[in-house]
């Protein structure tokens, strides 16, 4: 060992000679650790970057909802009798005026018949009066009948004209309660299963409907929306950030229980203005067109509902936003000299996979949105203008 020292000095005087150096080590000068950013010997990190641009887009919320038929006819009779045969199918389609039960008609039609012959004798004694009232008119003018006689017989008129009157508004009423002798249908819908068959007997103030019909084309649908949402909706309005759409109706689509789309489209008709006590809650109510009886009252679906447009919307993609130690939001930018910079965001609402920026970002700056995770705040990175897709339909969180 002793005698190898000589040879490793004189090679080291001789690589001193020709220029040469020892290797550098990891964490100097031009290493990972070192100028030139953290991609290490081959210079600044390359990122890709796309430029922040205002768009349109719709504010939508997804609520949790009930369907209801659009109108509910309970069928119940307005006199009283024997039900002689009921005429429609149970769970029929039916219209509006449609035949639906038989009343026997026996003593509705004994009734009418005497009102009629009331009829017959009241124009009788009226005719009689006023053809009597005629002569004495025309003694009356030679003076043969005193003026008492004559004002009797004006009175006699009078009064058998006021009995005709009342037997004809008589007739009137039994022929309408002839005709409640036969029970049709208030609406058209569907019809549900008669509690009363033939053979009944029915009354005019029973409370127990014979049966029920829906109309099922439209079909409402009842929502609930937090009091809390309605109030931030109404301040984006009031700052002017989101605006009503033209038609002032807002678009409703709907997602059935087990996940699937509605085909059609159906608009908002109601918004609610009282608070529910136990639920914090405002009903809202939409209009579905329902042709084909797909829905049925009572389901339980989700609405789709288009609350408002915003037409300088700022759309940042939910992967590149980060938070901070204290749960802020934040993205990376590419300030002047390429250098990376950090925007503390405010966020509203869900767009699709991207974010509603409300504050934090203007126009025009540069976004990495890509190797977000490969530069710190102050690095210089190089960028690469690459395209980002964000949807243009958002939801509330």
């Amino acid at each position: 060992m002793r005698a190898g020292l000589p040879l490793f000095a004189t090679l080291s005087l001789f690589l001193s000679a020709c220029g040469g150096s020892a290797p550098t080590t990891q964490g100097g000068p031009g290493g990972p650790g070192g100028p030139g950013g953290r991609g290490g010997q081959g210079g600044p990190v390359e990122v890709g970057i796309m430029a922040v641009r205002t768009e349109r887009a719709a504010l939508t919320t997804e609520l949790p909802g009930r369907t209801v038929a659009f109108r509910i006819a309970q069928v119940r009779p307005q006199i009283s009798g024997i039900i002689q045969k009921r005429l429609f199918e149970e769970g029929a389609n039916v219209r509006a005026g449609q035949p639906l039960y038989r009343i026997d008609p026996g003593t509705w039609q004994a009734a009418h018949e005497s009102a009629a012959a009331a009829v017959a004798k009241a124009e009788a004694n009226a005719l009689t009066a006023r053809l009597r009232n005629e002569r004495i008119l025309k003694l009356a003018e030679s003076g043969a009948v005193s003026q008492q006689d004559r004002d009797d017989m004006i009175a006699n008129l009078r009064q058998a004209e006021a009995d005709l009157a009342t037997a004809r508004a008589a007739l009137k009423g039994a022929t309408i309660n002839l005709g409640y002798t036969t029970i049709a249908a208030p609406i058209s819908g569907r019809i549900a299963t008669s509690d009363f068959t033939e053979g009944a007997l029915v009354t005019t103030n029973q409370t127990e409907p014979l049966t029920m019909i829906q109309q099922l084309d439209p079909m409402y649908i009842d929502l609930v929306q937090s009091s809390t949402e309605v109030m931030r909706l109404r301040q984006q309005f009031d700052s002017g950030t989101l605006k009503s759409d033209r038609s002032n109706k807002a678009r409703v689509k709907l997602r059935m229980q087990d996940g699937s789309e509605y085909p059609l489209e159906g608009t908002l008709e109601f918004t609610g203005v009282t608070v529910s006590e136990t639920t914090g809650a405002i009903t809202l109510r939409a209009v579905m067109p329902n042709p084909r009886g797909q829905l049925l009252p009572g389901m339980y679906v989700r609405a789709v509902l288009e609350q408002g447009v915003s037409d300088h919307a700022i759309l940042v993609p939910q992967r590149i936003v980060q938070r901070n130690d204290n749960g802020d939001p934040f993205v990376l930018v590419v300030d002047g000299g390429n250098k990376v910079g950090q925007r503390l965001l405010t966020t509203a609402n869900v767009i699709g996979d991207s974010w509603l920026v409300t504050s934090g970002l203007s126009p025009g700056e540069q976004l990495i949105v890509e190797g977000t995770q490969k530069v710190r705040v102050g690095d210089t990175v190089k960028t690469v203008p690459v395209t980002a897709s964000a949807g243009a339909t958002a939801s509330a969180p």
